[in-house]
């Protein structure tokens, strides 16, 4: 039952399983591999696709020869593993060009190459077969507020964004964009650092039908919010293009833990959302084994993170079947119909009358609602005693 399957649409980075165990204050413990062999390694886990930045799988370096060969080896492996690739990014973060950001860098000359790296990049995701391509703006942002003007910034990054759009429409690619935010690392602050402030800034661009958010679980619990809540937020918005799933302490580091590691009950509540409204996306794991692994353990890690959002799959389909579960939500949300006439559009005789009605606020206030048990007995159901 919790054996992957094409159908739940799992997929991961080539960075993710990929990760060599390197952090801030350590050297890799694990050898790199190369794209073919993490495209293996994903295959013998069960993954349906695998996603990449342009340098992920082509090193930036690389000359016109190379850049061939490694892309022939990686559709040759693709074909041989009949994976897919729904997803691609650029890397606008790692080098030392994009020290102060890619599309909101004080240098036009970083603004035009950032542009300049994306649309090869573009090219190079279409090619691979993706029909998502994903923007994380890690270095768009700043130490200090005396270097750079938060405005302007706003504008160097909606007209990058307007211009890539238009490429794409030119180029007549069925190619959709997913702004991924972050509230922090490696910036001291990075722009529009949640995933409501990008839905808010979509709404300015000019194509903003052709953009969407990927929000991110480590990067809301980075601020210490409800992911949850970010992603109805984007669902009802009609943006949720794409969704990284990982786990994450509430105030930390960019921890990238396995999926449902840290936070299970809200993990729960998130695969429960994202079943009940039928999201039909890539659940993409963008997560790294703990730096003490071994390939083996990393095999482990990327088969844990499916494993347990199909067990909390369970757990929601058990939690829509338990009775007293179902009882207490019925109880919560009774409505006798008392307010019908006061529901949906607005008119002036609906306002007149809901005006006019006395309400009982006392009895309104007496009314207790039994969240604690409701509470306990998701608890129970999640440690398997229901």
């Amino acid at each position: 039952m919790y054996n992957p399957k094409p159908e739940h649409k799992f997929t991961f980075g080539l960075w993710t399983v990929g990760n060599v165990g390197r952090d801030p204050f350590g050297e890799p413990t694990r050898k790199a591999l190369s794209p073919v062999e993490i495209v293996h390694l994903l295959a013998e886990v069960g993954a349906y696709g695998v996603n990449f930045h342009d340098n992920d799988l082509i090193p930036i370096d690389a000359t016109p020869a190379e850049r061939d060969r490694i892309k022939w080896n990686f559709k040759q492996a693709l074909n041989e593993t009949g994976l897919v690739v729904p997803m691609a990014t650029t890397n606008l973060f790692s080098d030392p060009a994009f020290k102060d950001g890619a599309f909101t860098s004080n240098d036009p000359k970083v603004r035009a190459y950032a542009l300049h790296k994306t649309m090869h990049a573009i090219d190079l995701g279409v090619e691979m077969g993706a029909s998502t391509y994903v923007f994380w703006g890690g270095r768009e942002g700043t130490e200090t507020d005396a270097g750079k003007d938060p405005l302007e910034a706003g504008k160097w990054f909606r007209e990058g964004l307007n211009f890539l759009c238009e490429y794409v429409i030119d180029q007549g690619y069925e190619l959709k964009f997913a702004l991924e935010a972050k509230p922090n690392e490696p910036r001291g602050d990075i722009y529009l650092s949640t995933t409501g402030a990008m839905l808010g800034f979509i709404s300015t661009l000019d194509h903003p039908e052709m953009v969407g958010v990927n929000p991110e679980v480590a990067h809301e619990h980075m601020a210490g919010l409800n992911f949850t809540h970010h992603v109805a937020q984007a669902w009802d918005a009609g943006k949720l293009f794409h969704i990284d799933l990982n786990d994450q302490s509430f105030g930390r580091y960019d921890q990238d833990f396995r999926f449902g590691s840290v936070n299970l009950k809200s993990a729960f509540f998130l695969v429960k959302f994202l079943e009940d409204v039928g999201y039909d996306g890539n659940r993409h794991f963008d997560a790294h084994a703990y730096r003490t692994s071994d390939y083996e353990d990393v095999k482990a890690f990327a088969r844990g993170c499916m494993r347990t959002y199909l067990l909390l799959k369970e757990k929601h389909a058990q939690f829509s079947a338990d009775a007293q579960i179902q009882a207490l939500l019925a109880e919560i949300t009774a409505d006798d119909g008392s307010m019908d006439s006061y529901k949906g559009v607005y008119s002036g005789e609906k306002a007149q009358a809901l005006k006019a009605h006395t309400f009982d606020r006392v009895t309104l206030g007496k009314r207790g609602q039994p969240y604690e048990q409701l509470d306990q007995l998701v608890i129970e159901l999640l440690l398997g005693v229901r």
